[in-house]
């Protein structure tokens, strides 16, 4: 991949830096940084989920900067030019939080906000049960949190999906999903990005691949060329393993969370969900479970959106999150 000083200025922000983190807890992260002068500002963590970049959040990194936050936006185990083993159980939900412990470590940072969206936002839940001192207030956008299921996930979708297609279970066999996202990444992002409700929610026999009946489509209204050529560039070259080996550990999440099963998130926490977001459909019993796991819930339907609120709505997304922050963990 070409440095991150090679992309062109439009693509990385004025007061944007990069810079790679060695050895956090046994690989490389790359982190993008605004809002770093002057020293000592309130630190806001915003974490990205599938199949994104740190570039999904370009429109609140300007808006907290601006407000007088430092902000880290990590590239994932997996995603850009952070490192991705190829070993699917080393993306299982603890080691990825570790990613982040050991980020915040490095960079020095006691006391955060974290963010996360779709995948990243499951890590942000789970930081905050495992730093309660450390995380200070919890943004999550599109993946509610309802506490530690009876059993694995994966074994509770086999069994209401039997002989139908569900896109998680498509995902469990390593290359499967890869060969057909790897074809051709444009597509595949173009097809992900502007029409997730028809790859996700299609009604289609279990042996049928995740684009079968989709044709291809146009870029989203709400992704410039510009975030669409970072977000290909995630990709190029490496391929989606990364990114899907974190479907491949539902078991050994549900396994290695038992110690959190009875923890609640005690942090004041925002929950964002699009009304139109297909997330909403599949977690609906999540959603239901959320307010006795999260006492200090603040949730909003952002109305008209899909799953990728940031983008899609990133002044009303901003509106919303400064206030919380505001409230909750103020930059000055």
């Amino acid at each position: 991949d070409p440095p991150m000083d090679a992309l062109p200025p439009s693509v990385l922000p004025a007061g944007v830096r990069g810079r790679v983190l060695p050895g956090i807890n046994g690989l490389d992260i790359h982190v993008l940084e605004a809002g770093f002068e002057p020293k000592g500002r309130p630190a806001v963590m915003l974490l990205h989920g599938f199949p994104e970049c740190w570039y999904a959040w370009h429109p609140q990194i300007e808006a907290l900067s601006q407000a007088g936050y430092q902000v880290f936006a990590p590239e994932m185990r997996g995603y850009g030019q952070s490192s991705a083993p190829r070993d699917p159980a080393a993306y299982d939900l603890l080691t990825l939080c570790g990613d982040i412990q050991a980020a915040m470590d490095a960079l020095g940072q006691t006391r955060v906000a974290v963010v996360g969206h779709d995948w990243g936002a499951p890590v942000a839940w789970h930081l905050a049960l495992l730093e309660p001192a450390r995380v200070q207030a919890l943004g999550a956008l599109s993946v509610p949190f309802g506490g530690r299921p009876k059993r694995p996930a994966i074994e509770m979708m086999r069994t209401a999906y039997a002989g139908r297609f569900h896109y998680i279970l498509y995902f469990q066999q390593p290359g499967l999903a890869e060969a057909e996202l790897d074809a051709d990444i444009g597509r595949s992002l173009r097809l992900l990005l502007g029409g997730l409700g028809g790859a996700l929610l299609a009604d289609k026999a279990a042996d049928a691949k995740l684009f079968d009946g989709l044709a291809d489509l146009p870029l989203p209204t709400w992704c410039s060329p510009e975030l669409f050529a970072v977000y290909a560039r995630t990709f190029a070259g490496r391929g989606f393993y990364g990114a899907l080996n974190w479907y491949r550990n539902f078991e050994r999440n549900w396994q290695r969370t038992e110690p959190l099963a009875e923890l609640q998130v005690r942090q004041p926490t925002l929950f964002l969900l699009g009304e139109h977001d297909p997330v909403g459909r599949f977690e609906a019993p999540t959603l239901a479970r959320m307010a006795a796991k999260v006492p200090l819930l603040e949730q909003h339907l952002l109305p008209g959106c899909g799953h990728w609120l940031q983008s899609e709505d990133g002044p009303r997304v901003n509106t919303l999150l400064l206030d919380f922050l505001g409230r909750h963990y103020p930059a000055v």
